[in-house]
C-alpha cells in the first residue's frame, strides 16, 4: 500500500530564484523547511508551484546576530559570489563579514546540517577568486564539514541523457560538504571531488547531442520570430558565408572571432598600447582580411546595412565547423559577436538579450525551451508572466538534472560518515530510491503538486 514517507530529509533553499534546487530535492523526497528569494517575481513563481512562502531575505533569516531557521538536514544555496578582504587571512570568520557567503556560515554553524550542497560559476575556483575559494573551503572545515580542495564540475551536455542530461553548455561548480563531528581529525581529509567534466568522457565518444530531438525543439512556433535586425544581421552574415565557401573551395572558416572593425592593412593607432590577447585577435583579422580583400570589399559594398549594424552585430564567431549555412545552425547574440554554433547543444542560458535564435524556424528559443534546457518540468508553472521574466529566470537557475547527480554522487561519496547519523542515513536511503533520471518522474505526473506527492511516497 502507499504511506507516507516518515524519514523524509528536510531542507533549507538559500538563494531559491525558481525553484531548481527544490525540484531536485522533491525527486529525492525531501521536504522544505524554508526558502529565501529577494526577486519578487521568482519568489512568486517558487510558492506558485511549492505552495511554500519564499519572499525573503538571506541576510535578515541568517546573521551574526540572529538565526531563524529550523533545523535541517540539507542546506542549498546558488550563492552570489563576493569579494573577501584579502588582508583577512587570519581573521577566521570575519572574514567574510558583509558577504552572503558570510550569512550561509552564520546559518551553518548555527544548525549544523548534514549536507551543505552550494553552486556557483565556474571562475570561483581560478586565478582571480583563488583567495575567495580558499576562505571557503577552510571556513567550512573549521566548522566541522568533510569537503574536497577542488569543486565538482559538470554541465547538462556531459552528463547523458538516461542520467537527465540536457542540450546545454553550462558548466557550473558545485561546494558539496559533509559535517562530520569526529574530532578523530577526519574533517582534515582531503576527498576527490564528487564529480567532473570527464565523468563521462567514453560515452560522448559515440554520442552527439540533437537539439531537435533531444529538447525537444517545438518546432514553428507564432510569437517568437525573429526581429527585423535578426533577420537582417543573418542574411548579411549568410551572404558572407557562401563569398568565402565559393572563393575558398569549400574551406572551414577560421576559428577565430571575425572583427570587421579591424579589417584593414593598416594596423590602427593603438595597436601597440592593446593587451596582448587583443593584439593577436586583432593581427589575425588583418591577415585574414589582406588574404581575402577583393571579395569581402564586394560583400561590403553590396550589403551597406552592414556598417549601420551595432558593433557587437559586426563581429563573428563560427563554431560550426564545415557547415554551410546558418540554417543547420542556433546562433547567439552576445556582446561578444554573433556565435554560430551546430544544432547539437546550445550555449549557457544568460539574460533574454542574448537568447538563442534558430533560422531554420526563423525564431528564438521559447520559454518552454528555456526551461526545459534546465531540466524542468514541461508542467512547471510560470504563472503568466511575461517572457522577459521567465527566460531572466531560467538563466539564473541550476539544471536539474546536474544538481541530481552531483547530490547523489557526493551522498555516495560520503555514506561512511553519513550512515553514522539518523538524518545522513535518511540521505542514503534517498539516494538509494531515486530513478537516477528527472524526467522518469515528470513522465507520470502533471503537476508540480502530483510529482511532490508522489515523491514523498514509497511502497511498504
Amino acid at each position: 500500500m502507499e504511506t507516507q514517507v516518515n524519514n523524509s530529509f528536510t531542507f533549507v533553499d538559500l538563494f531559491a530564484g525558481v525553484g531548481g534546487f527544490a525540484v531536485s530535492m522533491t525527486l529525492f523526497g525531501g521536504t522544505h523547511v524554508d526558502a529565501a528569494e529577494i526577486d519578487k517575481d521568482a519568489a512568486k513563481v517558487y510558492e506558485k508551484n511549492f505552495n511554500f512562502p519564499a519572499h525573503k531575505d538571506v541576510t535578515t533569516i541568517a546573521n551574526e546576530h540572529e538565526v531563524s531557521v529550523d533545523s535541517h538536514t540539507v542546506l542549498l544555496g546558488g550563492f552570489p559570489c563576493q569579494p573577501f578582504s584579502k588582508s583577512g587571512a587570519q581573521k577566521g570568520m570575519e572574514e567574510t563579514r558583509g558577504t552572503l557567503f558570510g550569512n550561509i556560515m552564520d546559518l551553518v554553524r548555527a544548525k549544523k546540517p548534514t549536507v551543505v550542497f552550494l553552486e556557483n560559476v565556474r571562475n570561483l575556483n581560478g586565478p582571480r577568486h583563488s583567495h575567495e575559494w580558499e576562505v571557503i573551503i577552510r571556513q567550512l572545515r573549521a566548522a566541522g564539514y568533510r569537503v574536497s580542495d577542488k569543486p565538482a564540475l559538470m554541465s547538462p551536455h556531459l552528463l547523458p541523457p538516461s542520467l537527465g542530461g540536457k542540450p546545454q553548455s553550462r558548466v557550473r561548480l558545485f561546494i558539496t560538504a559533509t559535517y562530520n563531528p569526529d574530532d578523530s581529525g577526519e574533517n582534515n581529509e582531503r576527498p576527490l571531488p564528487v564529480s567532473g567534466l570527464k565523468d563521462f568522457e567514453s560515452y560522448f565518444k559515440d554520442f552527439r547531442w540533437n537539439l531537435e530531438r533531444d529538447l525537444p525543439l517545438e518546432g514553428a512556433i507564432t510569437g517568437y520570430e525573429m526581429s527585423a535586425i535578426d533577420e537582417t544581421t543573418l542574411a548579411i552574415w549568410q551572404d558572407f558565408l557562401a563569398r568565402f565557401l565559393n572563393q575558398s573551395g569549400g574551406a572551414k572558416l577560421p576559428g577565430f572571432p571575425l572583427w570587421s572593425d579591424f579589417w584593414q592593412l593598416a594596423a590602427p593607432l593603438d595597436f601597440d598600447r592593446l593587451p596582448d590577447w587583443k593584439r593577436n585577435f586583432v593581427e589575425k583579422n588583418r591577415r585574414f582580411y589582406a588574404s581575402n580583400q577583393n571579395w569581402i570589399d564586394a560583400w561590403r559594398a553590396d550589403n551597406p546595412r552592414f556598417e549601420l549594424l551595432p558593433n557587437s552585430r559586426r563581429k563573428f564567431e563560427w563554431q560550426a565547423g564545415d557547415l554551410v549555412t546558418l540554417d543547420q545552425c542556433a546562433v547567439q547574440f552576445r556582446p561578444s559577436g554573433v556565435r554560430v554554433k551546430r544544432l547539437t547543444h546550445l550555449p549557457a542560458l544568460v539574460a533574454i538579450t542574448q537568447t538563442s535564435v534558430l533560422p531554420k524556424y526563423g525564431r528564438r528559443i521559447t520559454p518552454l525551451e528555456a526551461a526545459r534546457l534546465q531540466g524542468f518540468p514541461d508542467f512547471f508553472d510560470f504563472g503568466g508572466q511575461g517572457d522577459q521574466a521567465t527566460y531572466k529566470q531560467m538563466g539564473n537557475s541550476v539544471n536539474i538534472g546536474v544538481v541530481s547527480y552531483v547530490f547523489a554522487k557526493h551522498v555516495e561519496r560520503d555514506s561512511d560518515v553519513l550512515s553514522k547519523t539518523r538524518e545522513g542515513r535518511k540521505l542514503i536511503a534517498a539516494v538509494a530510491n531515486y530513478k537516477g533520471n528527472p524526467d522518469a518522474y515528470y513522465a507520470s505526473s502533471d503537476s508540480m503538486e502530483s510529482l511532490m506527492k508522489s515523491c514523498r511516497n514509497t511502497t511498504t
